[in-house]
């Protein structure tokens, strides 16, 4: 069983990512190559590797002469460990959570403080953020003005 058939088996039916993708195969029909799986996501072989060292992607299916087949499953749980790294979330607490989900339903407080934790942080670096295009743009509309203060100036 992959870490997303335990997150997605609870009784809610949690998914993971966004909606499906329409070049992905059906369900059933979905093995993967590390190569077809290196083109959906963007990330290496060497990273795809190194998830399932690290504990991120530990049950990644293998066929017969023992070659990695991942399933839409493992796709979408490559797109929420994706959007994890965008948060910040350190690899560490990437891993945690991988954990806490192959331990089944009751870590869902931990998972829950985890990721309400990341979205605090998420908050925090939104409203800097926010903070800084707003000088950006003050810094913006003051060339503006002033370029066309200098452009009506030399058109006398």
């Amino acid at each position: 069983m992959t870490v997303m058939e335990t997150e997605t088996t609870d009784t809610r039916n949690d998914t993971c990512a966004g909606p499906p993708h329409v070049s992905r195969r059906p369900d059933g029909q979905d093995q993967y190559t590390i190569s077809e799986v290196v083109a959906f996501t963007g990330l290496t072989a060497h990273t795809l590797r190194w998830y399932e060292r690290i504990g991120l992607m530990p049950h990644i299916d293998r066929s017969h002469t023992g070659q990695r087949r991942y399933s839409n499953r493992d796709l979408d749980w490559l797109d929420l460990v994706g959007k994890l790294r965008l948060t910040g979330m350190p690899v560490a607490g990437m891993v945690r959570y991988a954990e806490m989900v192959r331990e089944g339903d009751h870590t869902y407080a931990d998972r829950f403080e985890l990721l309400e934790a990341t979205r605090r942080d998420v908050r925090a670096r939104i409203a800097e953020l926010q903070d800084t295009l707003a000088v950006l743009d003050r810094k913006i509309n003051f060339y503006a003005d002033a370029g066309r203060a200098l452009a009506s100036e030399r058109s006398r």
